[in-house]
């Protein structure tokens, strides 16, 4: 195998005329100069140089290593300057996952903030349910994801790194006729006597309700399972029961439905970030992360009140 830091050396050689004027170019002696030549002859099998009293000559077999030390130069070149747009955030595509509540919420103002950054950075986002983006990340079809978890269902494996970004807490969403529909804030021992509407396939959000129902006293009575939040937002609307949401699938309330904050015990959820462990952290993916962060950080401003306590926004009044 021929070694290519002797070749780039002897094409440098082979461009400057002579042993001294490259040794003196690259800050070398010459004898150091002549032995790495004479090393790759030997590599070659063959002369490469003529040398004389006024300086040397290129072999036809040197011509043409030379020539394709000239290329080799041109193409290390080309790959620091790729490694160093990729480095700069300046080229290169960031593939992410994400989830429905989050996609609506956390990630635009994320995106937005990454792709006024870094322009040419090729961002996708592929969304789907936790299920589908672990396949997607065990895949490398995406390089990392948005989920969640719940305090009895913690991601726990050894073979991912995981980023807490924010706690999304639950809201109440009652009826504008409801009783409690002027309240500031509820817990779910006040709604025990209602009937419920929760989310329909063994959602998450179902299971957090039974068990944020049982940890105060009762089961919750279920009058209707809906398949997304604004389905479950017009069943509220129309006075069938009450429903619980996580806070940020709240975007937008429709007309007739009022939000209250919960007051504790309730079962918060967690987003995270998650990439597969030995998938290396690339720029772009650690500049979205910051984004993230970001967004996550104002989030968290937003809903908290003067007094530290959660709040949500009033649709109708904007604050």
């Amino acid at each position: 195998m021929l070694d290519v830091r002797r070749i780039l050396l002897f094409a440098e050689v082979a461009r400057r005329g002579s042993v001294t004027a490259t040794a003196r170019a690259l800050n070398y002696t010459p004898s150091a100069v002549s032995q790495q030549v004479s090393r790759l002859e030997t590599e070659a099998g063959q002369p490469l140089l003529d040398r004389h009293a006024r300086g040397v000559t290129l072999t036809d077999a040197g011509r043409a290593l030379a020539d394709r030390g000239e290329r080799i130069a041109r193409e290390l070149k080309a790959a620091e300057s790729e490694l160093a747009d990729f480095a700069g955030l300046r080229a290169g595509t960031l593939r992410i996952g994400t989830f429905p509540t989050v996609g609506a919420s956390l990630l635009p103002p994320a995106v937005i903030a990454f792709r006024d950054t870094h322009p040419d950075v090729r961002l996708t986002v592929r969304s789907a349910r936790i299920a589908g983006l672990w396949s997607m990340l065990e895949s490398r079809e995406i390089e990392m994801s948005l989920m969640w978890d719940y305090d009895w269902c913690r991601i726990d494996r050894e073979d991912v790194d995981i980023t807490p970004l924010l706690d999304d807490p639950p809201a109440l969403l009652v009826g504008d006729r409801h009783p409690l529909a002027t309240r500031t804030d509820a817990t779910l021992a006040d709604l025990a006597g209602d009937s419920w509407i929760t989310r329909a396939d063994r959602h998450p959000v179902a299971e957090a309700l039974v068990r944020g129902c049982r940890a105060v006293g009762f089961e919750p009575q279920i009058a209707y399972e809906a398949h997304d939040y604004q389905e479950a937002q017009a069943m509220v609307a129309a006075g069938l029961g009450v429903a619980l949401a996580p806070t940020l699938a709240l975007e937008g309330i429709r007309p007739g439905v009022s939000v209250l904050p919960l007051r504790p015990p309730a079962p918060v959820r967690r987003i995270l970030l998650v990439r597969m462990a030995d998938h290396a952290l690339t720029p772009a993916a650690g500049a979205f992360l910051g984004s993230l962060r970001e967004s996550a950080a104002a989030r968290r401003t937003d809903a908290m009140d003067a007094g530290g306590r959660a709040v949500v926004p009033d649709p109708r009044t904007g604050s």
